[in-house]
């Protein structure tokens, strides 16, 4: 068994190419940029046929300026994307962006998010996900996880192990709560300090990232606890921001001497 493991281990790294993301952590990746932007282009269609889109001039003018902002920041392969940016008629404080230069904002964050620094924080934030291709490594992380736990599913059969449905739940937890939710807040701490990063580059006010997030706390919590959370909860990203606000303030100094100051208003 533990040579098959192995075995299945090492197809998996040969199979797949290894990145650095912007905050320095070595990724895995098994599919191209170009496959996963057809992905994102492809799931951005379906929400807009699926979704109610947003259609007031002034609202989708606020987002736009925005997200413009943002984009004007970001490194010069995904600057020079022709970016897509809607606003969904939804009551959840949401908002993604997707591989291929999408970005869908749901009315309900507005409510949250009530100015434009607030709200350039969660853009920064999910466009963060993008160029650290965060979507890319999940979709390969749970290809790999899939690829063993079929591996190890082999060898216990193989080895008529009595305890083998036992065997594959622990397997299947390990992987969730050991692998694939840890996963998931280091992405989201990635997004929050890249997130950031861009922020401040544009102009916005870093520090209301803090108050955002002090917001969104205020909304209440499902009171899982952190480590089988896929998120980090508000409390660490908060305290996670504060430590990295002295060099966002040093960048959106810069960022005003150079004249980008945002005047995107609703």
């Amino acid at each position: 068994m533990k040579k098959l493991l192995l075995t299945s281990l090492a197809c998996l790294v040969a199979i797949a190419g290894c990145k650095t993301s912007p905050t320095g952590r070595t990724q895995m990746m098994m599919y191209s940029e170009a496959n996963m932007n057809q992905m994102g282009a492809q799931s951005f269609n379906d929400m807009k046929k699926k979704m109610t889109i947003n259609t007031d001039e002034k609202t989708n003018r606020y987002v736009r300026c925005i997200s413009d902002n943002v984009i004007a920041v970001l490194p010069k392969k995904y600057a020079n994307q022709q970016w897509e940016v809607v606003v969904f008629e939804e009551p959840s404080a949401n908002a993604f962006a997707l591989p291929g230069g999408k970005i869908g904002v749901h009315t309900g964050l507005l409510k949250i998010a009530v100015n434009q620094d607030q709200l350039a924080a969660v853009i920064g934030h999910e466009v963060g996900h993008v160029i650290a291709q965060h979507s890319n490594e999940r979709a390969s992380q749970s290809a790999g996880v899939q690829l063993l736990m079929q591996a190890s599913n082999v060898a216990s059969q193989a080895a008529n192990n009595k305890y083998h449905n036992e065997l594959m739940a622990v397997l299947g937890l390990g992987a969730q709560y050991g692998v694939q939710m840890p996963f998931s807040r280091i992405h989201e701490s990635e997004a929050d300090e890249i997130g950031l990063e861009l922020m401040a580059k544009s102009g916005f006010n870093p520090k209301e990232s803090v108050t955002l997030w002090q917001r969104m706390s205020a909304q209440g919590s499902s009171g899982t606890p952190e480590f089988l959370s896929t998120h980090p909860s508000p409390e660490t990203r908060i305290d996670d921001l504060r430590k990295l606000m002295p060099e966002a303030m040093k960048l959106n100094k810069s960022a005003l001497a150079q004249n980008r100051i945002p005047n995107c208003k609703l």
